[in-house]
């Protein structure tokens, strides 16, 4: 079976300082519960591999993507989906960042992953989903905490920091 699995959140930021910050694929250890994200090569286009560790120190799983689609936008918003290729995690993955005016944007994660285990993996999914969803809500609010304290600090074109 398949799963589709789609969380939102706005930001008080503009669209491209959303992008550059969730495709800093090593800085999502700051917003991702429990996970370590790493570069394989540039992943910074079609074609180009990361892999996340999700768990407790050694006690977790490798979760491999090739990004298949990379997208910008005229606004500063883009779109990337990866086909996760682990053991534990199969199937595709997206990120976009929409702009919504100048100052702000919404980011958009979804997933489509194929539950393992056959109706136990169903019935654990149904189980766990809504847990599952709250930790992946807070982590969008914690990305966008920080990227919107980040903002706050930059300096406003136009303006004189001195």
């Amino acid at each position: 079976m398949r799963i589709r699995i789609q969380r939102e959140v706005d930001v008080a930021a503009p669209a491209a300082v959303v992008w550059d910050y969730v495709t800093d694929w090593p800085r999502q250890e700051e917003w991702v519960p429990k996970t370590r994200v790493e570069r394989v090569d540039e992943a910074a286009g079609v074609g180009g591999r990361l892999r996340a560790w999700t768990g407790l120190g050694r006690v977790g799983f490798w979760d491999p993507m090739t990004i298949t689609a990379w997208e910008r936008s005229e606004d500063g918003g883009g779109r990337c989906e990866v086909l996760h290729l682990g053991t534990v995690v199969r199937g595709e993955g997206e990120f976009a960042v929409l702009a919504r005016g100048e100052q702000a944007s919404r980011f958009v994660w979804a997933e489509v992953l194929d539950v393992p285990l056959g109706a136990l993996g169903v019935a654990g999914w149904r189980a766990a989903r809504p847990g599952v969803e709250r930790i992946l809500d807070r982590g969008l609010d914690r990305m966008r905490q920080l990227v919107e304290e980040r903002q706050a600090q930059t300096p406003t074109r136009g303006t004189d920091p001195a």
